[in-house]
């Protein structure tokens, strides 16, 4: 196995941070308390044992997510409707709620290639921090053609970032099992990253204190990157996610609940 997704979730300068995370509580004042207000808002965290993670200082609130969208380079009205058709898949359990606008969109999609192309997002809040001409989404090359199994890997990948959610594979429990230099070696020789880029993207674990998820990792998660057993410790792959999977969509559910 030797395809990835590649994605590198968009942060905010660090002399914003401070903004950022005034920006967050306004949005949802529950982001000022520890863990984000999770541990109250979301009591079956403190039992639930299914994975998945979200960044307790970005997180939307229990009103759920409902953001507008719009294309920066105008793409046709069947790929636009596609791409929000795929967004909108978390909305099976997790209310949810992308919308197409044309009038100062809160997510901003671009196709972008060269220094600021790839697949990325601004995580969470952070979003509404992004100056109104820049993307806080990028989908290099996108089109129609775009086989479908990439609009299910990638679009609902890079839409879970925008809710909030980390990458899965950088969760502790998963990072100490890659070995640091074959994966520099592989990284380099499949994507062209330094090790410094390794080592930010794939062999530093999120902080626990950043986060609040549950017990288990799962590498099965949409947020999970492909990792073969080539730079694994005990040689196994960790298989990623293609789709949001079970206990994405269960996580979800919880954190983002639907009216009764």
């Amino acid at each position: 196995m030797e395809e990835v997704i590649v994605c590198a979730p968009r942060s905010l300068p660090r002399e914003r941070r401070a903004e950022a995370d005034e920006n967050a509580a306004k949005i949802n004042p529950q982001n000022k308390e520890p863990y984000g207000g999770l541990a109250r808002v979301v009591p079956a965290l403190a039992a639930e044992r299914r994975p998945l993670a979200v960044d307790v200082k970005r997180y939307w609130g229990s009103g759920g997510v409902k953001l507008t969208v719009g294309f920066l380079d105008n793409p046709p009205a069947d790929l636009r409707a596609r791409i929000l058709q795929h967004m909108n898949a978390w909305n099976k359990t997790a209310n949810v709620q992308f919308v197409e606008s044309s009038t100062d969109p809160d997510v901003r999609i671009a196709r972008q290639g060269g220094a600021n192309g790839g697949y990325w997002s601004y995580v969470g809040t952070d979003v509404k921090l992004i100056p109104r001409n820049e993307p806080t989404m990028n989908l290099e090359a996108f089109t129609m053609q775009t086989p479908d199994s990439e609009f299910f890997r990638v679009v609902r990948h890079e839409t879970g970032h925008t809710m909030g959610f980390p990458h899965e594979h950088m969760r502790k429990q998963l990072v100490d099992k890659i070995d640091p230099q074959k994966a520099i070696q592989y990284f380099r020789r499949t994507q062209g990253w330094s090790p410094a880029e390794v080592r930010a993207q794939v062999l530093t674990p999120l902080e626990e204190s950043s986060i609040r998820g549950t017990v288990l990792a799962d590498p099965k998660s949409i947020m999970c990157y492909q990792l073969p057993g080539s730079i694994m410790k005990d040689g196994k792959p960790i298989v990623g996610g293609t789709d949001i999977d079970e206990s994405d969509f269960t996580f979800a559910g919880l954190l983002y609940p639907k009216s009764s």
